[in-house]
């Protein structure tokens, strides 16, 4: 089923989500539809708070693109993106390394927006699974990139708190009518 995406100015986006304590098989029906939202919108990650649900749980599909990482290891083992595409991950636990590179990106939940980001190139940490269990997951390019966007809806931050002030300043009219819309 297809879920209503929030949109910026919806006071869950700017909300620290709590842990997910249980997955029910409520909550599995949950991410089949975020998946499905997610792929039906085109975009490549979808946090839960982005469609009204206030829990620690994301999805992730970069497999459009194979070449979109050159490092991705699940624990400790070198991997492919189609062993673990899509991503479901909860109570996300990592580390940001790497330079940091600039990279233009969007969010299904601000659509008219789109602009440079700077982020850490690498994570590495742990992501629960819907088995129960943890994966160790170390990855640089896109996938480090939208693992650490989609967390950031998890902490109540959007990538628009994250760009530079000249940007800021700039998009403060756009974001204002966005806000003013909702």
């Amino acid at each position: 089923m297809i879920l209503p995406i929030v949109q910026y100015g919806d006071p869950i986006l700017r909300k620290r989500c709590q842990r997910v304590k249980a997955v029910t098989e409520e909550f599995e029906v949950l991410v089949k539809n975020m998946l499905e939202t997610m792929h039906d919108a085109q975009g490549v990650g979808l946090a839960a708070p982005q469609v009204g649900i206030d829990v620690r749980l994301a999805v992730v599909d970069v497999s459009h693109d194979p070449e979109c990482v050159s490092l991705l290891r699940v624990n400790g083992e070198e991997a492919q993106l189609e062993d673990i595409m899509p991503l479901v991950f909860i109570n996300p636990d990592f580390e940001l390394s790497g330079e940091k590179e600039r990279m233009e990106e969007g969010c299904l939940s601000i659509r008219e927006i789109r602009t440079e980001v700077k982020r850490p190139s690498v994570v590495s940490g742990k992501f629960g699974q819907l088995d129960g269990t943890e994966i160790e997951l170390e990855a640089d390019g896109l996938l480090a990139r939208v693992i650490q966007h989609e967390t950031d809806h998890l902490n109540g931050v959007l990538f628009v708190d994250r760009v530079s002030t000249a940007a800021k300043i700039t998009l403060r009219g756009k974001l204002k009518r966005l806000k003013d819309v909702y």
